[in-house]
């Protein structure tokens, strides 16, 4: 069974609900990637979901924005990451996500990208700006190695929509819990319950919420209506104000840990 559908099957039987840091890799080089990987475990993490870099992150604001570049500039590339999950893989029992833009993994190849990040450890892939119409082929050559695709549903997404991501997805759905790029909000959408129940109408898959989600309080909100609750941008903040300190691995653990806490009902 991939980790994620066992992480999120163990979760479900314990009534709890998962809580996915994101982390830009190599920012600011891998090797912190690598121990904020493993301090996020040890501090409540079910899942960790880990951004490739790119040049244009389209769905993302300026703080990832900034990370992206940083981590571009440190000499980050999605083979040197999958090289990074695989050296971690024997000290990390997370499901780990690759938050990918379509271009370098088409560029790596979907066959070589999908056989080489199984074989380093890699669970689930996200990729943001590749629609399930155009996604067949990687989502063949993932499936083959059990790889799974995570598609994201917008709230703008009609129901028919809906269905078509639905049935295109694998492990769980990621829910864009408001319009716009990735970004501390003060506030979170008043229809999100709403939303959520129309989504599981159509399918089974748990369902993951990001985008905006920032403080312990909005986690506690959404993980009342939600399986999982993705917290990106915030994280990815603190790293950038903490860095260089000798404290930065405590600091984001404590915060991981108590974003953790606020999933537990």
């Amino acid at each position: 069974m991939n980790r994620i559908d066992e992480r999120f099957r163990r979760l479900k039987q314990a009534g709890e609900r998962a809580l996915m840091p994101y982390l830009t890799a190599g920012d600011p080089d891998l090797a912190t990637t690598r121990s904020l990987i493993l301090e996020f475990e040890k501090r409540g993490a079910d899942l960790i979901e880990i951004g490739v870099p790119f040049s244009d992150p389209l769905a993302d604001g300026v703080t990832i924005q900034r990370a992206s570049q940083r981590a571009l500039l440190a000499g980050t590339t999605l083979q040197r990451i999958i090289e990074m999950v695989g050296g971690l893989r024997a000290d990390c029992r997370l499901p780990l996500l690759l938050m990918s833009y379509a271009n370098p993994i088409f560029h790596f190849g979907y066959a070589q990208f999908a056989k080489e990040a199984a074989a380093a450890g890699v669970d689930g892939l996200i990729v943001p700006d590749l629609p399930p119409e155009e996604a067949a082929e990687l989502i063949e050559a993932t499936a083959a190695y059990n790889l799974h695709t995570v598609f994201l549903i917008a709230p703008t997404s009609p129901q028919q929509r809906v269905r078509t991501i639905a049935a295109a997805s694998r492990g769980f759905i990621y829910y864009v819990s408001l319009r716009g790029v990735t970004g501390v909000r003060s506030g979170l959408s008043d229809d999100l319950e709403v939303s959520l129940r129309m989504i599981r109408a159509e399918t089974d898959l748990p369902l993951a919420v990001g985008f905006g989600i920032s403080t312990p309080e909005q986690v506690r909100m959404v993980a009342r209506v939600a399986d999982g609750v993705i917290v990106g941008s915030a994280i990815v903040s603190l790293l950038e104000q903490t860095a260089g300190q000798p404290n930065q691995l405590k600091c984001a653990g404590d915060f991981v840990a108590s974003l953790k806490a606020a999933t537990i009902q």
